[in-house]
């Protein structure tokens, strides 16, 4: 399974794992002495000298894990089975729950192009298909998408304000200002940079994420539910988005309950596994109408959004800063430049004949490499970069649905391309009327207190034991 994980996630370590001399971060918590007690000691123990466990048992999750990396990591693919089509299915014969489901954009274009009809097709009929095995709602991430630009716009903004006014002497202000929609990208700079790189990641949740805070902390209550008794699920282009969704850093408590903003991630593959093991006929399927309070559909049933298969960063950050610093309007797309390959590209903006502006598109794993080799150097030119851990970005993805007999997977990728926007309108995410409802009941202004709060996130370096690092040597 570690295959379908990102190259940027399989080289942070993957496939770490426990040394004879480590102790696992998970103690028991039965009695005192179980305290100071390592689940390894434990087992050690028992195997060995033949004690009788006695403790109450201990479970150790996916989180526990993340948090260890001298873990056998491995165990990360394995306990990430956990997040299946079973344990989907349980939860939606579960009356007590209500399961939300929440749809990427980059998904609905690989089950287009599977079945040959397009994305509002796509949408309506997995609709239909989820609310038959009891799903409450089904919304699209362009939505929360939608929030994450804006807040991304907000921040670059700011970031580079501070940046000019200070000489790039603030660490608040630090250029450039890395995305941070990757978890591959994300979890490979914790576990592997560390320190030096997180300061220039932005701050600003996935949308994954942000749709997660939108339902757990702020839509339960116009539904009338409570946060703990809803389950709630994306569809997603990649496995890494599995990893994504366990961080601590997106969760929170509430009646003395544990709750995850995102509870489980199925991949667009996983869902047509889903669709082929029940013999769905998903063409003959009916096209449901759409839950509009988290899609991004108009009055007329148009879906709109960006453009940019793996989310519009750059080109919508660009935009905006443009307008916002400098004045400028940049009608019609962003024109990005090809350098040293597709997966490497970048748009300037001159002013009265100097540079102003410098972005750039980095996908796949030695583009990475390049790009925080330059930051680590202080010689990088380019004040923002869209970064992207797989080639060809998020349309790429581990967990979409492969080439069929006979195609090849750049033919695949270019038929993604066409689709991805074939019946969806660009739309500026400030005029996006479900991101204006959410700031004025919910958020305030972007960058604001509450915005910070439930949009934006931390990182943290991981830091490896010592006996996990000569082992991996």
């Amino acid at each position: 399974m570690s295959e379908k994980f990102s190259p940027a996630l399989r080289l942070a370590d993957l496939n770490d794992f426990i040394a004879p001399s480590q102790n696992c971060i998970v103690s028991l918590n039965s009695s005192s002495r179980a305290k100071s007690e390592s689940l390894r000691e434990k087992k050690a123990k028992e195997s060995f000298v033949g004690t009788k466990a006695q403790d109450e048992k201990v479970t150790i999750s996916l989180k526990d894990c993340l948090a260890c990396s001298g873990c056998v990591t491995s165990a990360e693919t394995v306990m990430l089975e956990k997040q299946s089509l079973d344990e989907f299915l349980s939860h939606c014969r579960n009356s007590e729950e209500k399961v939300i489901v929440s749809v990427s954009p980059q998904s609905r274009a690989s089950l287009a192009a599977f079945f040959d009809i397009s994305p509002t097709q796509v949408l309506r009929k997995l609709t239909s298909l989820f609310k038959s095995v009891g799903v409450e709602a089904l919304y699209d991430t362009s939505s929360s998408r939608d929030l994450s630009l804006i807040e991304s716009c907000n921040e670059f903004v700011s970031r580079y304000r501070k940046y000019e006014s200070s000489g790039g002497k603030e660490c608040e202000s630090n250029l450039p200002v890395l995305s941070s929609a990757c978890p591959g990208w994300i979890c490979y700079a914790e576990k592997t940079l560390g320190s030096f790189i997180l300061p220039y990641i932005s701050s600003v949740k996935s949308p994954q994420q942000a749709i997660g805070s939108a339902i757990k902390h702020h839509m339960v209550q116009k539904l009338g539910f409570k946060p703990y008794n809803v389950y709630h699920v994306t569809v997603m282009p990649c496995y890494d988005k599995k990893l994504e969704a366990v961080r601590d850093d997106f969760t929170f408590s509430t009646d003395q309950k544990d709750i995850a903003e995102v509870d489980s991630v199925l991949t667009t593959g996983e869902v047509l596994d889903l669709i082929q093991s029940k013999s769905i006929d998903f063409l003959a399927l009916e096209d449901a109408a759409l839950d509009r309070m988290l899609t991004n559909v108009d009055e007329k049933d148009q879906l709109y959004g960006v453009s940019g298969g793996s989310g519009g960063y750059a080109e919508t950050i660009f935009r905006h800063a443009a307008k916002e610093l400098f004045n400028v309007e940049i009608n019609g797309p962003v024109e990005f430049r090809t350098l040293r390959n597709s997966d490497f590209r970048e748009a300037v903006l001159e002013v009265d004949g100097k540079q102003v502006l410098k972005f750039a598109l980095c996908y796949g794993f030695r583009n990475l490499q390049n790009i925080v080799s330059k930051v680590k150097r202080g010689k990088c030119e380019y004040h923002f970069v869209e970064v992207m851990a797989c080639p060809s970005g998020c349309l790429n993805g581990g967990g979409q649905i492969k080439a069929k007999k006979g195609q090849s997977g750049k033919e695949l990728l270019q038929q993604l391309e066409s689709i991805y926007m074939q019946d969806v309108l660009i739309a500026s995410p400030f005029h996006n009327p479900i991101a204006k409802t959410l700031y004025d009941e919910w958020l305030g202004q972007p960058g604001s207190d509450n915005a910070k709060k439930f949009l934006h996130t931390e990182y943290h370096p991981v830091v490896k034991s010592i006996a996990s690092q000569l082992h991996n040597w």
